[in-house]
């Protein structure tokens, strides 16, 4: 029990710092251990040195700065259909029948099967990358709208009504607020799911960005900045999810426990 405590006394924070030192050191000691060339495995300070610099030449900079262009023009598309089927879907519940089966066919395609054909009919610019960021990022938003959308509480409405409320001034004040949580955390996933969708699209057909910043290293075999690319898509990627998880406690006045823990 005094283990425990002393434990829970850590802050989590210097548990997470904790926790990379020892993957760290276990990165060197394999790097080092002579099982596997530094072609392959890279030792730590090696990557460190590329990851200077290529801060130091702009060029990383510029490859986030592009993904993250095509990521938020994507999820914006996708936020707004997302958005507009789930207010259909609550408003006319009856046709559900209708779309669900193409909507379940859909979410289970994964997105950059469709490339090829994206390819083939819009080309290679900008149009597929953020054509397959919609589809990845429309499904998860789209699916925790419309549960949110569609399960207010009746007897809330019941008062509205009493209230004299007509029915956009419920929909307003009422419907859309208690499915605001789900329309949050249906952001967050679907952005995550956006940003992983880019990364492949820019592997496969891209000249910019850090999917083709991943290939081109690899097929330079240099594979310290492809595992720069690899930490650095991690490290945007929990700042995104931070960010959404800092709204949702600010929305909710702190009320709501971080879903991921």
């Amino acid at each position: 029990m005094e283990e425990r405590e002393k434990n829970s006394s850590i802050p989590r924070i210097l548990k997470t710092a904790m926790g990379v030192l020892i993957l760290l050191a276990a990165w060197q000691m394999a790097a080092s251990s002579g099982i596997w060339s530094a072609y392959v495995l890279p030792p730590p300070m090696k990557v460190a040195r590329a990851l200077g610099k290529m801060a130091e030449s702009g060029i990383l900079f510029r490859h986030i700065l592009v993904s993250g262009r095509r990521v938020l023009t994507g999820f914006s598309f996708a936020f707004v259909l997302a958005m507009a089927g789930g207010i259909l879907a609550s408003q006319v519940r009856s046709a559900e029948e209708y779309y669900d089966g193409f909507l379940e066919f859909m979410r289970n395609v994964p997105p950059i099967s469709l490339i090829a054909l994206l390819i083939l009919w819009f080309g290679i610019g900008e149009t597929s990358k953020v054509i397959i960021i919609v589809l990845a990022s429309f499904f998860p938003m789209f699916l925790n709208m419309k549960k949110g959308l569609c399960s207010c509480d009746p007897k809330l409405l019941e008062v509205g009504r009493a209230c004299h409320l007509s029915r956009m001034q419920c929909y307003v004040q009422i419907v859309l607020p208690y499915a605001a949580l789900d329309i949050l955390v249906g952001m967050r996933i679907g952005l995550g799911y956006g940003w992983r969708a880019i990364i492949g699209a820019e592997m496969i057909a891209a000249g910019s960005g850090l999917g083709y910043l991943i290939l081109d290293a690899q097929q330079m075999s240099r594979s310290d900045k492809v595992i720069v690319g690899i930490a650095v898509i991690g490290v945007v990627g929990i700042l995104c999810d931070r960010v959404f998880s800092l709204l949702i406690r600010v929305l909710t006045h702190g009320g709501v426990e971080d879903s991921w823990n």
